[in-house]
Parts: C-alpha cells; structure tokens; sequence
C-alpha cells in the first residue's frame, strides 16, 4: 500500500511530466552536468512538517512544502531569463490545471521562487530557480 505522502508526490511529478513536455522532469536525482535544451526541472520530497491533528475522526492534516528545481542553460543571458520565465510559467499552468491532483490533495499551491544564475569557468552559464509548492493533504495516520 502506498502512502498519501507518496501518492501527492507521484501525482505532482506525473503531473509535471505530462504537461511540460519541453523540459526532462526528475525525481529526488542529482543535477546533471549537461542540462538538456528545453530546461530541467527537479522534483525534492522536501518537508511535510508537523501535521495538525483533527480529533473529531482522529486525522492528519498536512502542509507538506516540496521543492522544484527549475534550470535552464543558454549561452546569452537574456536568453537564460527568457527560457528560465518560460518553463516557470509552464510549472503555474500546469499545477493551475489541476490544483488537487485528480483528488490526491485537498490543494496544490506553488509559491515566488527565488532565481539565481551560476556562472561555469569555461561553459555555458546556468540559471535556476527553487519553488516551494505546497501539498495539502489528510490522512488517517501519522505515518501515511
């Protein structure tokens, strides 16, 4: 049997997948050396944090915070800006297009991400994002 936690994180990142077929999507994996042209985005676990418990049918709800890590890779910075602005609004469409993950979750919210570039000595410079996206969730168990 699979967790609520496990089955809000699979369904984000099929969601992802299935909707933003431009960028690779991956799942809790390393950067790899070479992005691929149409961006990077890197789906983390993150933090479910503590549940507040409902006493009224003993359940769990959850505010659980997972990061997305949006990269793209261009040669002008302009073009980094315009590339890394496109697949963000790709990610708010997509998450905009089913806020509950067919059910999996009471809401889906993504929040601002924070970008940043990282330049490479003798290679084409990176630029990336973190976006916090909130899973909200109930379950029966502390550990489901």
């Amino acid at each position: 049997m699979t967790s609520t936690r496990e089955q809000a994180l699979r369904g984000l990142f099929l969601l992802l997948e299935s909707t933003i077929s431009e960028a690779k999507v991956l799942r809790n994996e390393v950067l790899p050396e070479k992005i691929p042209a149409g961006g990077l985005l890197i789906l983390r676990d993150g933090d479910p944090g503590e549940p507040e418990v409902l006493l009224s049918t003993l359940s769990y709800y959850w505010q659980h915070r997972a990061q997305l890590e949006v990269v793209v890779q261009k040669g002008d910075a302009s073009d980094r800006d315009a590339a890394l602005d496109d697949l963000l609004q790709a990610v708010t469409a997509a998450i905009a297009s089913d806020h509950t993950l067919s059910g999996l979750c009471d809401r889906v919210t993504a929040f601002p991400s924070d970008p940043n570039t990282l330049a490479i000595e003798g290679g084409v410079s990176v630029k990336g994002a973190v976006v916090s996206i909130e899973l909200i969730y109930t379950t029966s168990d502390s550990l489901t």
